[in-house]
């Protein structure tokens, strides 16, 4: 929680202040009864004492006290509120190294459901694109709203040579909107959600592309499927097929999510891969929104002082 003003917060000394005060004229009106030696008459004259209740109505008065002096300081929260509009494209690896079984059943197939797992928990509002890249970058279908259709790409994805991070970055970027001089702080989301499970073996240099990427304000958020031990059979020079390892590279896909704003995801199984993409499915979906409090903290100090009139009406006939 921030405050506009919030050196009007110090007011908040008074509450303890008033406290000290309450306590030590308890303790003055006791000394006065105890001067007045006849107990009998007393008791004749007090027919009940009010006990701790009595303490009721000063506490919601300072209560009040307390939630007006917040007030008076604009309290404001952040929260996540749902997005009018937004658009996310989805730059999927389609390499021969997705071929790897050490994510079940293969690399692709796992990105492949997870992914139509991740389309199906967007706002129907939003809009979706679909690049592929290998040895090149594909933009297999502009931003749309045709789910249908991006989601029967996406299953007919087969596995190519070679993995040109940095040419589907620059892809992903350039089906970005451009924006609306009559409202150019108004740019709805534009996000690029990047798979790949290996080292950048063709195009340009993705860390060149990155700077594309800032530069558009474009986050990228990156996923590094699979796991060292992954590998595919290639034959070798005399035709024999032989185990080739093909580890993930998450330091490249780790820089290029923090440098763009987004965030970067290690999946090493076909679960734990849903499990990221409904985490990024919430992210984008929604957007951090500043609230201000002052209604609210305004409010309940006028409710706490209600209630602590009401009950020192109802039990001693007057307001403290």
């Amino acid at each position: 929680m921030t405050f506009a003003t919030p050196f009007l917060l110090w007011g908040l000394l008074l509450i303890p202040l008033a406290a000290l005060l309450y306590v030590w004229s308890q303790r003055r009106r006791i000394k006065y009864a105890a001067r007045f030696t006849n107990l009998d008459l007393l008791a004749n004259v007090v027919a009940a004492s009010p006990g701790r209740r009595r303490h009721l109505p000063p506490a919601f008065a300072l209560a009040a006290l307390a939630a007006l002096l917040v007030a008076l300081a604009r309290p404001q929260t952040v929260v996540a509120v749902p997005r009018d509009q937004a658009t996310v494209v989805l730059a999927m690896d389609n390499s021969a190294s997705m071929t790897a079984t050490d994510v079940e059943p293969t690399r692709l197939d796992a990105a492949k459901s997870a992914a139509s797992s991740f389309l199906d928990q967007l706002p129907a509002r939003f809009r979706v694109g679909l690049v592929s890249f290998s040895s090149g970058a594909s933009v297999l279908h502009e931003p749309t709203e045709d789910r249908e259709a991006v989601s029967s790409s996406l299953e007919g994805l087969q596995s190519k040579v070679g993995t040109a991070i940095g040419d589907a970055i620059l892809s992903s970027v350039e089906l970005a909107p451009e924006d609306d001089p009559q409202a150019p702080d108004s740019k709805p989301l534009f996000a690029v959600l990047l798979l790949s499970d290996g080292a950048n073996s063709a195009g340009i240099d993705p860390l060149e592309a990155v700077e594309v990427a800032k530069e558009a304000g474009v986050p990228v958020y990156t996923i590094a499927l699979g796991t060292e031990a992954g590998s595919i059979d290639l034959p070798d020079e005399f035709g024999v097929l032989r185990p080739f390892p093909v580890p993930p590279d998450p330091e490249t896909l780790r820089q290029i999510a923090e440098e763009t704003g987004g965030r970067f995801f290690e999946a090493p199984s076909e679960a734990d891969l849903k499990a990221v993409y409904e985490e990024i499915g919430s992210q984008v979906a929604t957007e951090d929104e500043e609230r201000e409090l002052t209604a609210a903290f305004a409010g309940a100090g006028a409710l706490l002082l209600i209630v602590g009139a009401g009950l020192s009406l109802l039990w001693f006939g007057r307001i403290p």
